[in-house]
């Protein structure tokens, strides 16, 4: 049995995961940078129960595919991310987290907070400076949601796992 957690993430269109994953590589350290961008869902959940969140995430994708507006700029104090909004990916979460509430962590517990950090562990007047520059030309855009990603982790870059594409 592996039970080394689960991260479940939101895959994005590929012109929004392209920009934002050159942000990244342009402002994140070099050292530290070791994913793509990701719109995280929830930070661990239960590895010993891959089967059955396969089994949930399946058949929560069983619908048509979603988006979210990529509303803003948040910054984090050693950090930058782009906020974003999606009530259908919102409600989506919750279901999820409903569903597995009992093994939960309190981060995974809590509020949904959408969001997609390109910069971080940072000095924070450098994540000021990038927070102001990105927010002066900032226009908010409608990004694709084609559906959910699962990974597993293990203290270091994450293990791809399975893709769950919405089928609608």
């Amino acid at each position: 049995m592996d039970d080394r957690p689960l991260i479940l993430t939101a895959l994005l269109d590929e012109p929004t995961q392209t920009r934002l994953d050159d942000l990244r590589a342009r402002h994140f350290p070099a050292g530290r940078n070791h994913l793509a961008a990701h719109l995280t869902l929830f930070h661990a959940l239960p590895g010993d129960a891959a089967a059955e969140l396969v089994a949930d995430l399946s058949a929560a994708t069983d619908r048509a595919p979603v988006t979210a507006r990529v509303t803003g700029l948040r910054l984090l104090g050693r950090g930058v991310a782009f906020v974003l909004d999606g009530p259908e990916l919102s409600a989506l979460r919750r279901g999820v987290a409903d569903r597995w509430r009992d093994r939960l962590t309190p981060q995974d517990a809590g509020r949904v907070d959408l969001h997609v950090t390109v910069q971080n562990k940072v000095a924070p007047a450098a994540a000021r400076a990038l927070h102001d520059d990105l927010a002066a030309g900032f226009e908010p855009w409608t990004a694709a949601v084609p559906g959910l990603a699962l990974w597993r982790y293990d203290g270091g870059p994450w293990e791809t796992g399975p893709r769950f594409p919405f089928t609608r």
